[in-house]
């Protein structure tokens, strides 16, 4: 049996405290003070505690060079256990699964640093508003007892006479409709979003508005944002829940033909599902239409292979997407929101992704505001929301 390294491992020498009373009791200061060794390899996606025999290892073995795993002096139990664990991969059979995880991470040029980033901070199972509940949290009044006051607001650098105060320019209708571009957090889900109005949204945000071929395999597509390289990794999926003409579920959007194309429903109810893709944020749980931001890694790092920005271009179309999606929203009359907070291992197994290849990075949607203000929008020029003594 011939052996190597995974491609990619990070170590992490991580101390947990927790408190003892027998120490207090002692003199001490009444922490107990454990310090553990953590592997980090991304095509795992999960921490594996290792001690300082295996450690030094994987110092010791390279991740591009095959050995007969006789031919190194270490203990079998070690080998074997990093064997099982997938932080030392092999070319025998019973070992194929965790083989060809790490050999996908490979294929698909990861800088190492951003495919750790994107593999552990992932999300499973999370609640963000019970977690707001228990660090008393909720408010912004709360937050700033909690955590003290933030940062300043503006940044200054130089005394008052100093700046060059530039003009207020007066206002055109694009102005008007960024003053009404707020994120939404009260949806109306009695009233049904008509179907072109879906599909004018869709085709403004998403659609490829053209394409150029190079050649039969290699084609670049035009849309209505930036993207890093030309190159459009970000694939959208969405939860449809109120739209007219079509049915609540799930769909993928295919961007050069403007169509849909539909999905298996998930086990549970469409809104309960939607919650906890959110982790649990109610106030977005009725939005007339849900779309994952799930970009295709390979196809980026197809141009920029283990490049040190090519995750960072990644992010920045997500956001370009999200203000577009905003302003195409509130000129149709119709509120948008984008959120991070989500779970990503559920939006994965609910839409068959792999996270090597292809992510969840953030999820938008938009659909008509509801009547009442339930849930705070940040509105301070009220052209959104009329106080009810205005």
């Amino acid at each position: 049996m011939r052996i190597r390294r995974c491609a990619v491992v990070y170590f992490e020498p991580r101390e947990q405290v927790e408190f003892d009373l027998s120490l207090l009791l002692t003199g001490g200061d009444g922490l107990n003070r454990e310090r553990r060794w953590l592997a980090l390899a991304p095509h795992l996606g999960k921490e594996v505690e290792v001690d300082g025999e295996e450690r030094e290892l994987l110092g010791v073995l390279s991740p591009g060079q095959w050995i007969d795993a006789d031919s190194i002096e270490a203990d079998k139990h070690v080998v074997a256990r990093l064997l099982r664990e997938g932080l030392i991969v092999s070319d025998a059979a019973e070992h194929a699964d965790l083989r060809e995880r790490d050999e996908s991470l490979r294929r698909t040029y990861w800088h190492p640093l951003a495919a750790t980033l994107h593999a552990f901070t992932r999300w499973s199972g999370v609640d963000t508003v019970q977690n707001q509940k228990d660090s008393g949290t909720e408010t912004a009044v709360a937050m700033r007892q909690v955590l003290g006051a933030p940062p300043v607001e503006a940044a200054r650098r130089v005394d008052h006479d100093a700046r060059v105060h530039l003009p207020r320019i007066a206002p055109t209708a694009f102005d008007d409709l960024l003053a009404r571009r707020a994120t939404c957090r009260n949806f109306d889900a009695s009233r049904s979003l008509p179907f072109d109005t879906f599909a004018q949204v869709l085709q403004r945000v998403f659609a490829a508005q053209a394409e150029v071929r190079v050649t039969d395999d290699t084609v670049f597509l035009k849309k209505n944002v930036p993207s890093g390289g030309g190159l459009h990794p970000m694939e959208c999926y969405l939860i449809v829940q109120h739209v007219d003409g079509v049915a609540p579920g799930l769909y993928h959007y295919q961007s050069q033909e403007h169509a849909l194309e539909p999905l298996p429903s998930p086990a549970k109810p469409l809104r309960d599902f939607v919650m906890d893709m959110v982790a649990q944020q109610h106030w977005f749980a009725d939005a007339h239409v849900v779309v994952l931001l799930s970009p295709r890694f390979d196809r980026t790092f197809w141009k920029y292979r283990h490049h040190a920005k090519g995750y960072r271009v990644v992010a920045l179309e997500g956001g370009h997407l999200s203000q577009t999606l905003y302003l195409a929203a509130t000129d149709a009359g119709l509120g948008a929101f984008i959120t991070g907070a989500i779970n990503e291992v559920e939006l994965e197994q609910a839409f068959g992704l792999d996270p090597i290849h292809q992510g969840a990075l953030a999820i938008c949607g938009f659909g008509w505001r509801g009547p009442v203000m339930e849930t705070a929008e940040l509105d301070p020029a009220e052209r959104v929301w009329r106080r009810a003594d205005a």
